[in-house]
């Protein structure tokens, strides 16, 4: 993803697993009484629990951050199982305080207790590890950083005005901050970022139909694993990778001078709401069109503008309904008002702004549990 210059900048945050959205009558608290039934009744003690264990969901997140940070799923061997004696004389911590961070990990699916007083790696606390493939780590560094926890106190005041409160906290801008005084905070967001990036451009480099296709351009592509992955499978295909000069610079090895797709590329340094000067048969738009509409209108204009009629066009996006994972869109879209003012979109909405800059939508297809691909065309009218 783009690390874009401050104004000009969205969260890009894109990154995660799919939750478990089960609203079964019986089990989910959300549930209305039944027609006929009471309608004035006791709370169930699995609704008491639940909104219990949702105001302490800031403990969850602190025990997942205290974990990442301490190392504690690189030092859990994966065959096996140890004490929490065992893993705090690796770690150099505590072993009581361990055990009790254990516990309320294991709460959540993260480790298991396998006997004996005893812990081993489950399917979630893997994905903590940095050596995992698709590894959450620094995402989960990322989305409890310090500042995470100044802003979301904050929600009912940008529910209010409907602007983000990170200007009101820290004095500056989010991106303005991150980069002038976010030190390692900084370092943790574009960590996590290629973490994200590289993980969805996997799923995408598979996803994407390339029949008929000669050239492909990557709009706001960040480091560009889209587009690497992309001219990996098709040795035909040339690329070009649009994003901002720093973000350019340090594109994926494989695409700069010297890289075994250099000949196949072209890296153009450029802010892609300013203008995209790439045709192309297809162009990809990947998780930017989170800021307000009327840079999204400029984005997207300028793609119709520069595409002949019959280009195609394929945007990205985490949506906040139709989505096997609803709790992790709908907290980055949360997370999104907060920081920047910007929004994660529905299908309404996008749909409809792809329309008004002269795109013919087609399919809108999932990519994976938490990515949508809406398919376009660039009408012949619009050029």
């Amino acid at each position: 993803m783009t690390t874009a210059p401050p104004a000009k900048r969205r969260t890009g945050q894109e990154t995660g697993t799919g939750t478990d959205q089960h609203t079964d009558q019986h089990t989910d608290p959300r549930a209305k009484p039944a027609a006929g039934g009471p309608t004035a009744q006791a709370p169930s003690t699995q609704a008491n629990m639940r909104l219990r264990e949702i105001v302490f969901g800031a403990a969850a997140a602190g025990a997942v951050r205290a974990a990442a940070t301490l190392g504690l799923p690189d030092a859990l061997d994966d065959e096996a199982p140890a004490t929490p004696e065992e893993l705090a004389a690796r770690l150099g911590v505590q072993a009581r305080p361990l055990r009790r961070l254990l516990q309320a990990l294991a709460s959540h699916g993260l480790f298991a207790e396998a006997g004996d007083g005893r812990y081993e790696h489950t399917e979630m606390s893997r994905l903590l590890r940095e050596d995992t493939p698709g590894s959450l780590h620094h995402i989960a560094l990322w989305c409890t950083e310090p500042w995470t926890w100044q802003v979301w106190p904050r929600l009912d005041q940008a529910v209010r005005t409907g602007d983000a409160v990170f200007p009101d906290v820290f004095g500056k801008s989010f991106f303005d901050y991150l980069h002038s005084e976010g030190g390692e905070s900084a370092r943790v967001f574009d960590r996590a970022m290629t973490s994200s990036s590289r993980s969805a451009a996997q799923d995408l480099a598979a996803f994407v139909d390339l029949t008929g296709v000669k050239s492909v351009a990557d709009i706001g592509g960040g480091q560009g694993f889209v587009l690497a992955g992309l001219l990996e499978r098709d040795a035909s295909l040339h690329g070009t990778l649009l994003d901002l000069p720093a973000v350019v610079a340090n594109a994926d090895p494989r695409l700069r001078d010297g890289g075994p797709l250099a000949d196949r590329v072209r890296l153009v340094p450029g802010d892609v709401r300013d203008a995209v000067p790439v045709e192309a048969d297809l162009y990809i738009i990947k998780n930017i069109l989170e800021w307000d509409d009327a840079s999204t209108r400029a984005l997207l204009g300028n793609v119709v503008n520069a595409a002949a009629p019959g280009a195609r066009v394929l945007v990205i996006e985490n949506l906040v309904d139709d989505s096997p994972s609803m709790r992790f869109t709908t907290a980055m879209d949360l997370l999104l008002l907060l920081n920047v003012g910007g929004a994660k979109h529905c299908k309404e909405s996008m749909t409809r702004l792809m329309t008004e800059a002269g795109l013919r939508i087609g399919e809108i297809r999932p990519v994976n549990g938490y990515l949508h691909a809406f398919e376009a065309t660039v009408a012949p009218a619009a050029k």
